[in-house]
């Protein structure tokens, strides 16, 4: 098997590092620590076709394949790592799920402003009890004639103090059957956007507040029975979290790599201590099978929509080997990698928050051990 990238995406990797290199790189570490979505940066990856490259071209998207996506944002996030987000959000995050299962009506309506990067979408999932027993969730659609009436709460959302329409996990009756979604547009009366909290990476994030809150009817995404094919779509989703924590792991071994070539203790080069040579080769060895586990899950990736089996494994691989060589960059790189002035420190704090977020490691763990066994094992009481 041919584990190298064919022709046309070595072509597509080349177009989209110069891209990044040449508008992106030199604001890099200025964007890591500037609180807030970069909406001109947002706009620039729009007008390059940086946004919507899973999605069709009868969409709007660039109807590129999720390896091609992959490509794209780990050349955007070896230049500028904060960037990558956009490029997640435009093109894996709860976009993919909307433009999968959106009638013609709700595409025409989001998607443009999407893409074009002059809107956001953000995805409201976790509930205070409900985080990865997401089944649990409380939050509920009622109808009421030709609306329906949500009420609820939605917290630790990615760019919920900014986005412009929010994609909610809702319940339309009991049981995981009447779990389904709902678009909710910023603005709406009855829905209020909380106060911003911060995570140690710098990311913010606000409560979303559903009280009595009516929506059209036609802002139902997915109905009753729907639970699965939004986590079919969340994997995607995985796919770019993956994608971003192996190469911001990779851009801090690459820091990291270039300061043991020039820096010198004891009246020789870092690189020539045995100590800090194995600690490289170690890195070397997890991030290349970590990119090997997460092509595979991109290229097997079934209409466009990679396994639950594909996704796990590659996200417990690029998680773990993302952080684990961001640790292991500041530790060689010392007070410079620890510092702000450095994005070695900034890339540690952000792999951290990927072990969590879109499924933790743990839960990562159970649906792989599902998989071996062929069974499932519930998790509750």
């Amino acid at each position: 098997m041919d584990f190298r990238l064919d022709e046309d995406q070595r072509a597509f990797a080349a177009a989209v590092r110069d891209f990044a290199r040449s508008e992106l790189k030199g604001s890099a570490v200025e964007l890591a620590h500037q609180p807030g979505y970069p909406w001109d940066v947002a706009r620039l990856l729009g007008k390059n076709h940086l946004l919507g490259l899973t999605l069709t071209e009868e969409d709007g998207g660039q109807g590129a394949s999720l390896m091609d996506a992959v490509i794209a944002i780990q050349e955007v996030a070896y230049a500028s790592p904060k960037a990558a987000d956009i490029v997640q959000a435009g093109s894996f995050g709860a976009i993919r799920t909307l433009a999968e299962y959106a009638t013609p009506e709700q595409k025409e309506r989001f998607l443009p402003g999407l893409l074009s990067g002059e809107k956001l979408i953000s995805l409201g999932m976790s509930e205070s009890e409900a985080g990865s027993a997401v089944t649990e969730l409380r939050t509920t659609a009622v109808r009421d004639g030709d609306e329906y009436v949500v009420n609820g709460t939605k917290i630790y959302g990615t760019h919920s103090p900014e986005a412009t329409l929010y994609l909610v996990y809702v319940r339309f009756g009991p049981g995981t059957s009447n779990i389904g979604s709902v678009l909710v547009e910023r603005g709406t009366p009855g829905f209020t956007v909380g106060a911003e909290h911060e995570y140690m990476s710098g990311e913010r994030w606000s409560e979303l507040v559903f009280e009595d809150c009516r929506i059209p009817a036609e802002n139902v995404l997915l109905g009753p029975g729907g639970f699965k094919k939004q986590i079919s779509g969340f994997n995607v989703e995985r796919i770019g979290n993956s994608a971003r924590a192996l190469a911001l792991g990779r851009y801090a071994y690459e820091e990291a790599r270039a300061h043991a070539l020039v820096r010198e203790q004891f009246g020789k080069p870092l690189c020539e201590f045995q100590g800090l040579q194995w600690k490289f080769a170690d890195m070397a060895v997890k991030l290349d099978a970590a990119q090997l586990l997460l092509y595979r899950a991109a290229t097997d990736a079934d209409d466009g929509l990679p396994s639950a089996y594909d996704t796990s494994v590659a996200k417990l691989a690029c998680n773990t080997a993302g952080f684990e060589c961001a640790n292991e960059a500041l530790q060689v790189m010392g007070g410079l990698g620890y510092s702000t002035d450095s994005l070695v420190e900034y890339c540690l704090r952000r792999t951290r928050g990927w072990m969590i977020a879109g499924g933790s490691l743990e839960m990562l763990r159970n649906r792989i051990a599902e998989s071996v066994f062929d069974r499932r094992f519930d998790q509750r009481r």
